[in-house]
């Protein structure tokens, strides 16, 4: 019975293993390298942002189970997020104030990105472009920008085409960062 407390269900690992995956393509070189992200803490939180916000988007496109998986997805991102501050030698008096932000910042950016993927079809793609540019480079003119809004429509389209199942288990693939440099989308 005591054992049962330190063991993990099944469900918990099952997002830790998609959050995994996320982290890890976040953390490709290419957006840094090449798309220009800055290569920062900042910079790599805002990319785990991009790929969250499009995985948390796709769920939630799932009735009941994909917005709880949405949600587990979430929670784990904020225990990460704590993890790291800690790790950091944030105090402990700090911490909570620091995973407001951090909270504040997912909701917006992600907010923004799904109003620009909505309007994305009658607008060209603009809106995700501006959105891009301001939350990942703070100008909306950014040359990383439009390939970078090129990727995540992509992502999108990738993570649309995938079941659900796959989804929630880790088992499928963003595509390749460097796609969003050789599209001619913008």
């Amino acid at each position: 019975m005591v054992m049962n407390i330190f063991r993990r269900r099944r469900g918990e690992r099952t997002i830790e293993a998609l959050y995994g995956v996320i982290v890890a393509q976040a953390r490709d070189a290419t957006f840094y390298e090449r798309y220009g992200v800055p290569d920062t803490v900042e910079g790599r939180f805002d990319m785990i942002v991009v790929h969250l916000a499009l995985v948390t988007r796709r769920l939630r496109a799932e009735a009941e189970q994909g917005q709880a998986q949405s949600q587990a997805l979430f929670d784990t991102f904020c225990l990460d997020m704590d993890h790291n501050l800690r790790e950091m030698g944030v105090g402990d008096m700090a911490v909570p104030k620091r995973m407001k932000r951090f909270g504040e910042a997912f909701y917006g950016r992600a907010a923004a990105y799904d109003q620009a993927l909505d309007e994305v079809n009658s607008d060209s793609g603009a809106g995700l472009v501006r959105a891009v540019g301001r939350n990942l480079f703070s100008d909306e003119e950014h040359a990383g920008a439009g390939p970078l809004a090129a990727y995540m429509r992509k992502a999108e389209r990738a993570l649309a085409d995938a079941k659900a199942d796959d989804i929630i288990r880790g088992a499928f693939r963003f595509p390749e960062p460097a796609d969003g440099l050789r599209s001619g989308e913008q």
